[in-house]
Order: C-alpha cells, then sequence, then structure tokens
C-alpha cells in the first residue's frame, strides 16, 4: 500500500521535537592548505555566493503583507456512551429497554488552528486557503507589527482551496500580484509564513513543475515547488525573484507527515479570479459541461485511431446537460476548447470553469477517426457560497448564520423528496452551535421556506436575534433554533 498522502497543513496543534545538528571541524598542521590554494578557494566561494539570490529585500519590503491567522472554534467528537443494559435483539428485555433509552448525544472539543495568509489591499482584505478557516466560529488576523484584528470571512470557496477575510483596518501594507503563466519551471520562489506557529518565516526552493493535477482537485492546476512548506504555511504567499506572488502554498506530498520536498501552491491568477467572484458576489460562478473525463494513454490512443495520447477522454454524458444539448456522446474525445489544445484530461476543467456560464464555447472534438468542431452553451455548475459567520457588509457586531450552502441538483431533491431548499455544505459559527450538519438541508427560515442563496443570506441579514431554521436531517424535518445575537 502507498503510504504517501496528501497534506493540507492549515492547523498547528501539539509539541515538535527540535534536533540540533552539529559538526566538528579539525586540522593539524601536516594537513593545513597552502596560502595560495586557500585563496583560491574563497574566491571560488565568494563568487558562489555572488551568483546565489538574495531574498532579503523581498522579505524587507513584502513580509509584512505577510499575517499569521488564528482559528478557534468547537468540533464533534464520539457520542455518548450509552447507560443502559444491552441486549440482543431477541432478547425480551431489547423492546423495554428501548423506549427509554436516549439517543447518544455527540460531545464537543475546542479546536484551535493556525495558518498564513497575506494582504491583498490596504483596506484589510486577506487571502488565505479555505481549510485554514473550515469550521472555525472565530478568526483572527495578527500582523507583524503585534496588532490583531478579528477577521470576517467574505467567502471561502473549497473547490480551489481558497478564502478570502476581511478586517478593520485601514493603509496597510500590500503584496505585489504577478502572474503565474510566466514563472517558469528552475526558476527561484520563496515562502513566507508561520510553520508550525514561526511567524514570518522564509523559505526558498525552485519552481518544480507547473499545471500539476492532484487527487480531486481538477479545477486547480498547482505550481510544484521544493520550497519547504510545513503545517502553518497554508494560505502564505510564493513569491518570485521580482517580489511578485504567484500563488498560494496549499499542499504537501508526505509519507511523514512533514515536509519531504513536494509543495504545491494555488496559481494566483486563478486565486484573484476567486477573490473578486468573493468580494463582488459572495459566491463563484463556473461554467460546465456535465461530462465525465479521463485522460488518454498510449493504448486508449490507438484504440480510437489519434497519433498521440492527447486530449480527454468522454466517458460519460449526463442527460439535459449541455455536452448532451451539444452532441457529445461517451466516447469522444475533446482535443481542444475555444482553440486551446487539451494535452491531459486535467487541462480540461479549469477552461470550461473559467466561462462565464450561458456563454457559448467551441469544442474541438475526435470522433469515428475525424475530428469535429461542436458549439456549446456552457452551463452553471452548482455553486458553493458562504453565509459567513459574520457580516460580510460591514455590520462586524452582528454574528450571522454560519452556513456554507448550495442548491440541490435535480437528482438531490428527488432522492431527498423535496421541491426546494439549500443543500448544507459548510457549517461554523451560530448554525454549528445550534447541531447543523453538513448534509442537512434547510427548507424555510422562519416559516419562509428557502430557494436560493441570495434569499437565505438576506433573510439571514435582517434585524432580529433569533431565527427558526426549518431543517430536513436524513429522513427527519425539525425546526432548529439559532441565536444570532
Amino acid at each position: 500500500m502507498n503510504s504517501r498522502k496528501w497534506k493540507a497543513g492549515g492547523a498547528v496543534a501539539g509539541a515538535a521535537l527540535l534536533l540540533a545538528l552539529g559538526y566538528g571541524f579539525g586540522m593539524d598542521h601536516a594537513s593545513a592548505a597552502p596560502a595560495a590554494q586557500s585563496a583560491a578557494t574563497a574566491s571560488t566561494e565568494s563568487n558562489t555566493r555572488m551568483a546565489l539570490p538574495d531574498f532579503s529585500s523581498i522579505v524587507a519590503q513584502y513580509g509584512p503583507a505577510v499575517v499569521n491567522v488564528r482559528v478557534s472554534g468547537v468540533v464533534k467528537t464520539g457520542g455518548q456512551e450509552s447507560q443502559m443494559p444491552q441486549f440482543g435483539p431477541d432478547d425480551p428485555f431489547s423492546q423495554f429497554f428501548r423506549h427509554f433509552q436516549q439517543p447518544e448525544s455527540p460531545q464537543r472539543a475546542p479546536m484551535r488552528g493556525m495558518g498564513s495568509g497575506f494582504i491583498v489591499s490596504p483596506d484589510g482584505i486577506v487571502l488565505t486557503n479555505a481549510h485554514v478557516v473550515d469550521g472555525a466560529d472565530e478568526v483572527t488576523v495578527k500582523l507583524t507589527d503585534k496588532r490583531e484584528f478579528k477577521a470576517r470571512v467574505l467567502g471561502v470557496d473549497k473547490l480551489t482551496d481558497v478564502a478570502v477575510l476581511k478586517i478593520d483596518a485601514h493603509d496597510l501594507p500590500v503584496v505585489k500580484i504577478g502572474d503565474a503563466g510566466k514563472e517558469r519551471v528552475g526558476e527561484w520562489a520563496v515562502a513566507i509564513g508561520a510553520p508550525f506557529g514561526f511567524e514570518n518565516t522564509a523559505t526558498a526552493g525552485i519552481v518544480s513543475a507547473k499545471a500539476r493535477s492532484l487527487p480531486d482537485q481538477g479545477y486547480v492546476q498547482f505550481i510544484q515547488t521544493d520550497v519547504p512548506v510545513n503545517p502553518g504555511n497554508s494560505g502564505g504567499p510564493l513569491f518570485n525573484l521580482n517580489g511578485e506572488v504567484i500563488g498560494i502554498n496549499s499542499q504537501i506530498y508526505s509519507g511523514t507527515g512533514g515536509y519531504q520536498g513536494v509543495s504545491f501552491a494555488i496559481p494566483i491568477n486563478l486565486a484573484m479570479q476567486v477573490e473578486q467572484q468573493l468580494v463582488k458576489n459572495g459566491k463563484v460562478e463556473r461554467g460546465q459541461l456535465g461530462v465525465s473525463i479521463q485522460s488518454v494513454d498510449q493504448s486508449l490512443a490507438q484504440a480510437f485511431g489519434l497519433k498521440q495520447a492527447t486530449g480527454a477522454l468522454v466517458s460519460a454524458v449526463t442527460p439535459d446537460s449541455p455536452g448532451a444539448k451539444a452532441g457529445l456522446k461517451s466516447g469522444d474525445i475533446i482535443l481542444a476548447f475555444n482553440g486551446q489544445m487539451i494535452a491531459d484530461a486535467g487541462d480540461l476543467p479549469p477552461l470550461v470553469a473559467a466561462v462565464k456560464p450561458g456563454d457559448t464555447a467551441t469544442l474541438s472534438v475526435w470522433r469515428k477517426g475525424g475530428a469535429h468542431d461542436l458549439s456549446v452553451k456552457v452551463g452553471d455548475a452548482a455553486t458553493r457560497t458562504v453565509v459567513a459567520a459574520t457580516d460580510a457588509e460591514g455590520d462586524a457586531g452582528k454574528a450571522r448564520l454560519g452556513l456554507g450552502v448550495r442548491p440541490l441538483t435535480p437528482e438531490e431533491r428527488a432522492q431527498a423528496n423535496v421541491s426546494g431548499g439549500l443543500l448544507v455544505e459548510h457549517v461554523a459559527g451560530p448554525a454549528a452551535k445550534a447541531g447543523i450538519e453538513p448534509g442537512d438541508i434547510v427548507l424555510a427560515m422562519n416559516g419562509e421556506p428557502i430557494s436560493s442563496v441570495s434569499q437565505l443570506r438576506q433573510l439571514a441579514q435582517q434585524d432580529g436575534k433569533h431565527v427558526a431554521l426549518l431543517v430536513q436531517h436524513e429522513d427527519a424535518k425539525i425546526f432548529v433554533p439559532i441565536d444570532l445575537g
């Protein structure tokens, strides 16, 4: 079994063992090098030092724009052990005691974590990873000048692992945004963050690869580096030698849980697109085709008559989806999208997601030994939006729901036997304290049926310290009171 695991290191907890490694050096008169050789060696070492990059100016200029992100909240642990006698299913006493047994109640334990972030706007807009603030009731941002601010979560996008925070401050230092597409493999990069809680730590390495697709991360083509990144670095910036941010440090590939030379960053171009949508609309719109795809290897290329193993092979097409309406069929190989070549299946999802739903795109498709062009009206992927635990409109003193919700698909509505409602994907703040869980369906608020994310947000922003949500949990419908005070 492969023991390597993907690690998203946003939280720092517990203690670490620090190992001090020392080396002893000795010299006797017989082995002493001649003065000329020593001088030559010193000259060579000096030239080597001059050739190596100096990151000090980057750290000095942009280090103050890198922040420490601390989160706290509560997490559910196991239920309480039942104090009732245990009987077999056929024991007559089983039915007797069943009527008196209380359901097990989950226990809650405090959760604390730490990550990094960076300021992209002087008025307090901060970028970090979604997994850093996931499940947090309270988020605190600490600057390098030791000022601390309670942060509001403007929104999170789990598909790209990007979160946007807002702190009430002005004239803040900011980073310079670069272009990840212009970076070349082999170029130097430097990360600034808080590994294991050591704030404003700088580590350096090179860009190892670009456009890496990771398991379950179809919307992101990561920048791979060998920059040392550890738990607590998550959400921090990755700089190039020009001092420009080219990525957000997000994940490592490790068999031990710690850094082993392979780390991944979200390209800043994608992160800023997400940031703009979350700040402006509170949600992220993505295009979708409604197809399942897989990579084409050499055997599949030969089977379909392709000269090269390239493109995205369509394995399934959802009925009535944009792809189905455009005429896509299982067995088609998508070679290009809007004129951009698809070298591998992982290239397609980000391109489709970047198209505004409703716009028309052109597909170049390989079918039955020949290339064909299809026109497709791109559909709207299920949006994932957070109604933040604190108000994103500036009313910082009033707590809000703390729900991340999205509309149900037709299949989900049919399975749940509901005509409307919103599926809960993320829970924090008051909603978490009230016991709402991911997978629940919000049907109504204060008796008013809920049909859209914007409607729920609007109702949540109205005055009032208490609301009642009608929630479907598995097969049961129940009103859940939520204290917004």
